[in-house]
Order: structure tokens, then sequence, then C-alpha cells
């Protein structure tokens, strides 16, 4: 069955191009005596050609082919999606670009809803709580959905969302904070290094690798952890409608869909297309298309992370480095 916005795409584009195939003919056919009969047609043929693509472009923007956008958020989250430390480490998803992408979306007069595909271990705390709040921003249903992972961060953004989808096999959960630090120190003397810092300020060296941590510093750097895990409660609590004791209580293990679902970390269970049947319903139409609403990135950017992410993502929960110090932070 056509939809009513297609026949008003395809109608423009015919009219548009009937209006630049007579323009052509009379110019460049009947009007100027001199030019050769075959020129004139295939300048005549040019001129259409370039009128349906004129043509097609209004149409697009008349009658959009979409209602729905989504937007992608794969990889760990980091600010500017650069790489990990090292140089196996997965390309990131860049958080400032997926705003920029989910504003847009919302922007957009012909977008109804948005959906937010999640494929992603986590990323930097404060790149995750943007994406997470440009998804509360936007003026419709939003629903995040993931196939694979949707773990630490990724569950900080699906908290914005009004529902989160999975498969009964995806991974979901991780609920909390690590801190790390790299103790060099018994290496660096074995190789006849030692640390001597100058600081001011008294924790302004916590954490450093090549030297011994006291007390006083653990005692510390354990108290920031903790004050992001109860940020990080207290955001699902508000987003998700559960009890922080109900959130803690999962101690920040991962689950399958099937067990996330059965214990309210997941609305509902399902596929891709079961999940545009539901927007369709919501939106109260037969069905709906979805328009990737993507940033900008190089080729050779896109090229080779698949499986890159697919190792990185069980394993390694959201990775960021806190600070140039050594001490590494992660949800």
């Amino acid at each position: 069955m056509v939809s009513s916005r297609g026949i008003g795409r395809f109608a423009v584009v015919v009219v548009g191009a009937a209006l630049f195939a007579t323009v052509g003919v009379v110019l460049f056919v009947v009007f100027p005596d001199t030019l050769a009969d075959l020129f004139g047609v295939i300048v005549a043929l040019v001129v259409v050609l370039l009128g349906i693509k004129f043509a097609g472009n209004v149409a697009g923007s008349l009658f959009p082919s979409y209602d729905v956008a989504e937007v992608a958020v794969e990889g760990p989250i980091t600010r500017s999606g650069s790489g990990g430390p090292l140089p196996s480490s997965p390309r990131s998803t860049p958080a400032d670009a997926i705003v920029e992408q989910i504003d847009r979306a919302d922007d957009d007069d012909s977008v109804e809803a948005l959906l937010v595909k999640l494929n992603t271990p986590g990323g930097e705390v404060v790149p995750s709580d943007d994406i997470k709040l440009a998804a509360e921003r936007f003026d419709g249903p939003t629903i995040a959905y993931t196939t694979d992972v949707c773990a630490s961060g990724g569950y900080w953004i699906a908290s914005g969302c009004e529902e989160l989808w999975a498969r009964d096999a995806s991974i979901v959960g991780s609920i909390g904070v690590m801190g790390s630090r790299v103790n060099a120190s018994d290496l660096a003397e074995k190789v006849g290094l030692s640390y001597e810092g100058f600081t001011a300020g008294e924790y302004k060296d916590a954490g450093m690798p090549l030297k011994e941590i006291d007390d006083e510093e653990r005692e510390y750097l354990q108290g920031l952890v903790d004050d992001y895990y109860d940020r990080f409660v207290e955001r699902v609590s508000d987003g998700r409608e559960l009890e922080p004791a109900e959130i803690r209580e999962t101690e920040a293990r991962v689950f399958l869909g099937e067990k996330a679902h059965e214990i309210g970390l997941v609305d509902e269970l399902g596929t891709r297309e079961e999940l545009e049947d539901a927007v369709a319903d919501r939106l109260e139409r037969d069905e709906v298309a979805v328009e990737a609403f993507e940033p900008t990135r190089p080729l050779m950017q896109r090229v080779g992370t698949g499986a890159q992410r697919v190792a990185y993502a069980f394993g390694a929960g959201i990775a960021s480095i806190a600070d140039d110090r050594g001490f590494r932070l992660r949800t």
C-alpha cells in the first residue's frame, strides 16, 4: 500500500520533471534555429535530469521519507571519540557528536520519535550523562534498545529514555563504578628509578603509579569512586523508576536480557522488527520509516573496529583515564 507521503513525493518529482523538460525543449530545441537538433536534444535531456534531481530534493523536503530518527552509541563512550591509550583499543563513541545528532533530530519537524541504539560497554561518566540529558530533552517518545551490550554508561544513557528494549541474550547492567591504578613502585626500584613529587595540595599526586599509596590516599580515591556510584544509582533510580536499594542489590553484575527483564532493568524483549511495530502502534500508524542520524566520521576511522568492539565490550566495562596521574576511573 502506497502512503500519501509517497504519492506526494512522486507527484512533486513528476511535476518538476515535466516542467524542466518543457523548459529544456523550448530553450534548446524549438527556439534556437541555429543549433543542431541532436545537440539540442542532448542539452534538453541534461536539463531534464537536473530537473528530476532538483525536484527530488524538493520532494524530500516537502514529503520526508522518515518519521523516526535513530542514533547509535557504539563502543566505549568518550568526549571526542578518540581511541584508547593502546593502539589496539577500539575507537569510541564521540559523545558531543551524538548529542548534536539528537538535537538535530529534535529540530527536524519530520521526526516524531527517537530510537537510541546502544551497543556499548560504557565510557566516561560526564559524556554518558550528556547523551542521557539530550535524550531526555527530545520532544517525543524515546526508546533505547540493545542487541549485544548495554552496560555501565550505556545503561546510564538508557535511564534517560522512556523504554529500554533488549534481546533475550543481550548483556545488560553493570551499574557500578571502579577505580584502578598500576603499582609500578617495585618495578621502578628494580630498575633504579625513584619518584620525587613536588606538589601544592596534599592529594595532588594521589594515585601516581611510581609511589606506594598510603591509607589516607586510598580512602580519598575510594571516596571518589563511591561518589560517582551514588550519582549513578540516583540517575538510574530517577530514570527507571527503581528503588535505589534494588539497584544496589544488583552489585554491578551484568545480566542476560531475559533476567534483566525479569528484575525490571529492561522493559521489553524483542527484535528490531518488533520494536518498530511497537513504535508504529505508539504513533498510531501502520508502519514507521527510520532514518539514521550519524556523525560525520572519516572512512579509516570506521574500518576494522567491529571485531575490536565485540572483544572489548564483554570484559572491559567502561574505561577512561580520569587524569594524567595514573588513576583510572571506570563506571
